[in-house]
């Protein structure tokens, strides 16, 4: 599958790029040296970032591990978790990693949710019979990552505070409901190719609860003003995220554990896996550095515009799907277009509004897959990606329709 699609980015760059060459457009030949030379950096950038975060994640997690603490943890979502995943043995570690992530992820929490899911994605290949071939549980972790569970996106209200918005926060609600959507699709395209049965009361009775707390939390944070709101998050995710460090390091020193060595050993680990990461991500920037500078993109595009305008639809949304359209690719480009989309539209405009919602309820699904899989060397990503684009393609439909709903 990942042969196919790296060669395919690369044939619709080169059909785009002729066809710039046609309309006498030779500046794209300049601009796509440059993106591949910027494509050989950034991913060498990107992995070296991560050395120093996932030496330190992937020590404390092996730490947690020898407390005990990540079983804690564990044991709270494994009855959900062995429905979804029933190929990974009860009381298995990959249980505890992933819970760790995803976590993190809900939190808002960037710099613990990528050595997690690393950890987790690493815990889940020691269940890999084939080494090379992404397991049912990988796929399905890698598209729940994907589908972008953040509960209060606090650095897109930045952003809308920055570009002038009258109340920042006041995109809360969609972005939430959009990517529920998006999580919700993607679990359930990942059932049907994996023929899960979620119609039990395990898998029922997690996601009342889930739905049941984050309803509670909309009633709640509605009564808050966008300051509030932020300040809540981040005393919430750096707290938690505290509290697992201290537990990690004080229940291991109670319990004997050597900390020092086993913190050691764990971040030796993260050093070596942030290293093998960059072919990986060479190989995804370089294709998706391409199909920028190639102007594919913004062929795309045009022809959705046309499209919509034939069937006499409702075009104002096209104003906002340079963002929805760059997210799976890129997060700063996704970022950039954002910007852009509320400069030149207005923060409260309704392009405006619906780029943030995209920016908040989608994922960089392309990155996410070469970072996960390239950290394990899976090759073969079977039907990840599809379930991924799936789940990207649900949340931005839902933007789209609850943006309308909103402010239509």
């Amino acid at each position: 599958m990942l042969n196919r699609i790296w060669l395919f980015f690369f044939v619709v760059a080169m059909f785009a790029i002729v066809g710039q060459l046609l309309n006498g457009q030779t500046e794209v030949l300049s601009a796509s040296v440059t993106a591949l030379f910027s494509s050989a950096k950034l991913a060498a950038e990107i992995a070296l970032g991560l050395i120093g975060v996932l030496s330190l994640w992937m020590g404390l997690m092996r730490v947690g591990e020898k407390a005990g603490v990540v079983g804690v943890f564990a044991k709270a979502f494994e009855p959900l978790l062995s429905r979804l995943m029933p190929e990974v043995p009860k009381g298995h570690p990959a249980y505890g990693s992933v819970t760790m992530n995803l976590t993190a992820n809900v939190l808002g929490l960037d710099n613990a949710a990528t050595p997690l899911g690393l950890k987790a994605m690493h815990d889940l290949q020691t269940l890999n019979p084939v080494k090379t071939v992404a397991t049912n549980a990988q796929i399905l972790f890698l598209v729940l990552n994907t589908s972008s569970v953040t509960l209060i996106p606090v650095t897109v209200f930045l952003y809308r505070a920055q570009q002038g918005a009258a109340e920042p926060a006041d995109i809360f609600l969609p972005i939430l409901l959009a990517t529920s959507a998006s999580t919700i699709v993607g679990v359930l395209v990942v059932a049907a190719f994996q023929r899960l049965s979620l119609m039990n009361t395990v898998v029922m009775g997690y996601g009342a609860l889930i739905f049941g707390s984050i309803m509670a939390l909309m009633f709640y944070l509605g009564t808050l003003t966008t300051t509030a709101i932020g300040t809540l998050s981040s005393v919430m995710g750096n707290g938690i995220l505290l509290l697992l460090v201290f537990s990690f390091i004080l229940v291991a020193g109670v319990r004997k554990v050597a900390v020092y060595d086993e913190f050691i050993e764990g971040a030796k680990e993260g050093f070596a896996q942030s290293i093998k990461l960059i072919p990986y991500l060479l190989a995804m920037l370089l294709a998706i550095a391409l199909l920028r500078a190639s102007g594919a993109l913004d062929y795309l595009l045009h022809i959705i515009a046309v499209i919509v305008s034939v069937i006499g639809g409702d075009t104002r949304f096209v104003d906002a799907l340079p963002t929805a359209i760059m997210k799976p690719f890129s997060g700063s480009g996704a970022r950039a277009m954002m910007l852009e989309t509320m400069n030149h539209h207005g923060a409260d405009s309704f392009a405006g509004r619906l780029a943030a919602i995209f920016q908040g309820s989608t994922e960089t699904t392309f990155y996410v897959l070469a970072v996960y899989f390239g950290a394990v060397g899976i090759r073969n990503g079977r039907h990840a990606l599809v379930c991924g684009l799936t789940a990207d393609l649900a949340g931005i439909v839902a933007a789209i329709i609850v943006c309308y709903q909103f402010y239509g």
